[in-house]
């Protein structure tokens, strides 16, 4: 693996705006900004470092409306918009009373993220990727996948002239597959779940066939992972430069669960928000519920699991920021739940009959997990909430396919359309 070299000082050849090195989440140490991943001193992972500056809310307002508004606050140059890019972000914040007034809530807001390019939060992690492999000089993305990012990177590429090649679990939904594969590029399917895939990835990073790849959820990760800080940069302007009180986040790896509390905690730092308190859930399949299962025991290590769900998308058995997440629920007072495939099917038909939302699975399983914490009082009812929708219910259509039919089926005449509403 490429791991992080011992300098300390930014190469002044890269162009990363604000971005000043990679500092490693355990034990502080700091690098080059470079494609490395891993603290040469403890292993741990290296994340971005910035010197900010003065920013102000203006500046952001007067920002294109995508990611791009939030590029003083990001691992690019300051050019960025002037290159070809999939322009992901800023997606809807949805009033949902309906659905608030189903579950007895006062204040839910829905951020929906289906409305990104390839129809998923994903578009904005490969944006800033993007960025990074271009100043790297790399010819190829690629990235190990669960479907909803193969199809970010093969887009990305297309637009910005780069070459793909991803990797994806064989079983994955059809629809998620015919999705990566459309924009062309390489789609390799292998026979194991998503962390066999990964594990080839990182073997693959070390050999020559590999080389000038930027593989954008390892070597490129600490770039990539910042483009989830953008959820709720979004959110927080969209409701006025405000926190939530409450914000429901599906975990997968758990990367954007520990990047949105980044984010939260640099508007506070910056002045840009109010320094008020939040609680952050995390919301997990049950058949794929590691960082679940041991915030419930109370362990703070996680026991890898062998994923069994129809949310395909957050089946990661081994995920890499688990511990963070358990960390930031017990921070910040929130938690970590689970839900059973039943529950996330109905909880997608929940969400798109009161809110006409069309979720895909992780979306069922944000506003499932959302349903039991209520139920189980375990959320403050009167306080402002966002659950997270990240990506299109046309992704995962089989989910909720064996209900799909007419409710009737009549000859063109009124006499039998009034038979069936009588």
């Amino acid at each position: 693996m490429a791991l992080a070299t011992t300098a300390t000082t930014t190469s002044t050849s890269l162009d990363f705006g604000p971005a000043v090195a990679l500092s490693c989440r355990e034990c502080g140490a700091r690098y080059e900004l470079g494609p490395s991943f891993a603290c040469i001193e403890c292993f741990g992972p290296l994340e971005i470092a910035y010197d900010f500056g003065r920013v102000t809310r203006e500046q952001i307002s007067q920002g294109p409306a995508n990611i791009w508004r939030y590029r003083s606050l990001l691992p690019v140059p300051a050019d960025v918009t002037t290159k070809p890019n999939t322009e992901p972000g800023w997606t809807r914040l949805v009033k949902a009373g309906n659905l608030a007034r189903e579950l007895g809530l006062r204040s839910l807001y829905v951020k929906d993220d289906s409305g990104n390019p390839t129809h998923s939060f994903k578009d904005r992690v490969v944006a800033i990727a993007v960025e990074a492999a271009r100043n790297f000089g790399f010819h190829t993305l690629s990235c190990s996948s669960t479907g909803n990012l193969a199809g970010a990177v093969t887009s990305a590429a297309a637009r910005t002239g780069l070459d793909a090649c991803v990797f994806i679990p064989a079983d994955l939904e059809q629809g998620k597959i015919v999705m990566a594969s459309v924009y062309g590029g390489k789609l390799i399917g292998i026979d194991g779940t998503y962390d066999d895939v990964n594990r080839f990835c990182s073997e693959l990073i070390g050999d020559e066939l590999g080389d000038k790849w930027g593989f954008v959820n390892v070597n490129l990760r600490p770039y990539y992972a910042e483009g989830s800080k953008t959820l709720a940069y979004e959110i927080a302007e969209q409701l006025g430069w405000r926190i939530p009180e409450q914000i429901v986040i599906p975990v997968a790896s758990g990367s954007q669960l520990t990047k949105i509390d980044k984010a939260f905690k640099e508007l506070v730092a910056l002045g840009l928000v109010e320094d008020t308190p939040y609680k952050i859930f995390g919301a997990q399949a049950e058949g794929c519920s590691p960082v679940s299962a041991a915030y419930k025991a109370g362990h703070d290590v996680i026991r890898p699991v062998k994923p069994d769900t129809i949310a395909k998308s957050l089946a990661i058995g081994n995920p890499a920021d688990g511990p963070y997440v358990l960390d930031i629920a017990r921070r910040t007072g929130g938690g970590v739940e689970d839900v059973t495939d039943p529950e996330i099917v109905e909880a997608i038909r929940l969400l798109a009959r009161t809110e006409g939302i069309f979720a895909e699975t992780a979306g069922g399983v944000t506003v499932g997990v959302l349903r039991k914490l209520v139920e189980s009082g375990r959320i403050d009812p009167d306080a402002e909430t966002v659950v997270l929708n990240t990506g299109d219910g046309l992704k995962t259509l089989d989910a909720v396919a064996d209900q799909a039919r007419p409710t009737a089926v009549i000859r063109p005449s009124l006499d039998a359309f009034r038979a069936v509403v009588a």
